[in-house]
């Protein structure tokens, strides 16, 4: 197996999920306590990356880091490369690709708070950042330790958006799931097998912590 793939996947499936949260929560809070006509398109775009087809996303995401958009032309001037085919090109794919596992599972943890502690803390002049974080915050912390679990297990398994965003560079961009790409391409299928083992095993551990985390969860309110 190779080694710099394993670890390059677990550094990108960390910083993106780590990412994702810091934009997740503050998202998710807008998006249950407002009334504005934005809240319908803001989820809907934020829900998009779940039904798009891998390769289309990353089509549309390595034009968007090239230096045919205003954005690739001004980080290439910033820092004399482009993001395509990089690492941090591959984080920004990354969090596009999993931002719904990341808002969804926080957006219904904050949803099924009783909307009369919020009303409380109102009446004793909390303000909106104070309420996120002394109420939502610790009733919600299941939903956002479910999501950050969710976002590391899918950024490591992702492979469409890797592929076309980052390419197959060792050392650089080449994922486990690439690395099985690349095996199968070969016919070396007992290394490939051993590869996808891991990916499954590591599915497997984060689904089980999962559902003991819920099943723990639920036991506790019941008591």
């Amino acid at each position: 197996m190779d080694l710099q793939a394993l670890a390059l996947t677990l550094r990108l499936a960390a910083v993106t999920t780590a990412i994702l949260l810091v934009i997740a929560i503050p998202l998710a809070f807008w998006i249950v306590s407002t009334h504005s006509r934005l809240r319908a398109p803001v989820e809907a775009i934020s829900t998009l990356p779940i039904l798009l087809p891998p390769t289309v996303l990353g089509f549309y995401l390595l034009v968007l880091l090239g230096p045919r958009t205003a954005f690739g032309r001004a980080w290439i001037h910033l820092t004399g490369h482009p993001l395509a085919f990089t690492f941090s090109g591959l984080v920004i794919g990354s969090i596009v690709y999993s931002f719904p596992f990341a808002v969804q599972p926080i957006v219904a943890g904050f949803s099924s708070i009783d909307t009369a502690l919020l009303d409380q803390a109102r009446l004793l002049g909390a303000s909106r950042f104070r309420t996120m974080r002394s109420v939502l915050l610790p009733l919600a912390a299941r939903s956002i330790g479910a999501a950050a679990l969710l976002c590391f297990t899918h950024t490591i398994g992702e492979f469409g958006v890797v592929l076309m965003v980052g390419g197959d560079i060792p050392g650089s961009t080449r994922t486990l799931s690439i690395e099985i790409y690349d095996q199968v391409q070969d016919f070396a299928y007992a290394a490939a097998n051993r590869t996808a083992l891991l990916l499954v095993a590591v599915s497997v551990t984060v689904l089980i912590i999962l559902y003991t985390w819920r099943g723990a969860y639920a036991g506790a309110r019941h008591d």
